[in-house]
């Protein structure tokens, strides 16, 4: 049996794409990429460049972007020549858009299975009915979709997908156990804009350093909030105790995660963070925001805390918690080996495309 011939569609600039990539070649897939943007460095090691499409545009973050439907026509044109058994389509209103219209339109072969990210389900479609209906019709158009929270697969059943298989976008491989916490040591990784809350962040240790004078927080990423968020800390008079890094390679991340108790991340959307799954691999207890899919990953009280809107972390809250920090660490890292590890995920993803593949031919066979 000859291996399935997939197109990763979407954009080749994100580590979330490398990371499937990598996933995917390491099963012995027939590889092939298309971004929206230009490629990391690290596919090179992955994919050879006669089998990538770099289309060059520039997306805004907030969306509203137009003018990657304009590759449209270039991209129909390179997947009739590579004939793909399946387009996976990654961020379904804008790359799963375009593999919609790809195969709808312009003669593109092959199937569609689209993975959500995140606010393309839970954001996007609640911005304007067009992009509720634009939504629902690629996720119609999909024979597979992948999902990486329970909320999240819930919603888009409702919007109209058939079949949503559900996995975390889990971790390469378990970090080995930190061998000593830092118990006034914080860490926040989110992007440093709008939705992420940052300045949430900074409000809820604002609240454990007037308890705790000895905290620190350390904030390892960047984004258009970043000097409003130094200017905050400023003026809470939280400046010796609050350093920004910008962002940080993995493996300076991984150093911060092995040293900090605590991990903070509160947006107001979000499905399950593969960031919150890397703290928790590494024995950090988790303070997050009230989302349901934050309620899949933390027992509030019992493995970490999850703050309804508007409160406040108390001391009072996090010193059980802290009592119980070498317990909290083992048993969340426990849970990620079990159930958050991607690449058996993507074994099991792999085996459905194949299943579809083969009841398809015997179909065509009758």
């Amino acid at each position: 049996m000859s291996a399935l011939r997939i197109v990763l569609l979407g954009d080749g600039d994100s580590p979330h794409l490398l990371k499937w990539a990598r996933a995917l070649a390491a099963e012995g897939v027939d590889l092939w990429a298309a971004s929206s943007r230009g490629f990391l460095p690290g596919f090179d090691a992955v994919l050879p460049p006669g089998h990538r499409l770099a289309m060059h545009t520039r997306p805004r973050f907030g969306g509203g972007n137009l003018q990657v439907l304009r590759t449209l026509p270039r991209l129909a044109r390179w997947l009739r020549e590579v004939r793909p058994d399946w387009l996976h389509a990654h961020y379904l209103t804008s790359h799963g858009t375009l593999g919609w219209l790809a195969q709808a339109g312009l003669g593109v072969p092959g199937r569609l299975v689209g993975s959500a990210w995140g606010s393309d389900i839970l954001v996007t479609p609640d911005r304007h009915p067009a992009l509720r209906w634009l939504t629902s019709r690629v996720l119609r158009a999909c024979s597979l979709t992948t999902s990486d929270s329970l909320h999240m697969a819930a919603r888009m059943q409702a919007l109209g997908a058939a079949e949503v298989m559900t996995f975390p976008f889990g971790l390469d491989a378990l970090p080995a156990p930190s061998e000593a916490k830092d118990d006034r040591l914080f860490f926040a990784n989110r992007g440093l804009e709008p939705i992420y809350q940052p300045q949430r962040v900074v409000e809820a240790f604002a609240a454990i350093a007037a308890h705790w004078p000895d905290a620190r927080l350390v904030v390892a990423n960047d984004g258009s909030l970043r000097h409003a968020l130094e200017r905050q800390v400023q003026n809470a008079g939280l400046a010796d105790q609050v350093r920004f890094t910008g962002r940080l390679d993995a493996d300076e991340q991984a150093r911060l995660y092995g040293q900090a108790r605590w991990y903070l991340s509160l947006p107001a959307s979000d499905s399950v963070s593969v960031s919150v799954l890397e703290a928790m691999a590494h024995g950090c207890i988790p303070l997050l925001s009230d989302l349901p899919a934050n309620h899949e990953l933390v027992r509030s009280g019992s493995n970490g805390l999850v703050l309804a809107d508007g409160a406040l972390p108390a001391a009072q809250t996090l010193q059980p918690l802290l009592a119980r920090g070498g317990a909290i660490a083992s048993d969340n890292r426990a849970w990620v080996a079990e159930h958050a590890l991607f690449a058996p995920c993507v074994r099991r993803f792999l085996a459905r495309l194949q299943a579809l593949d083969d009841a398809a031919a015997a179909r065509a066979a009758r």
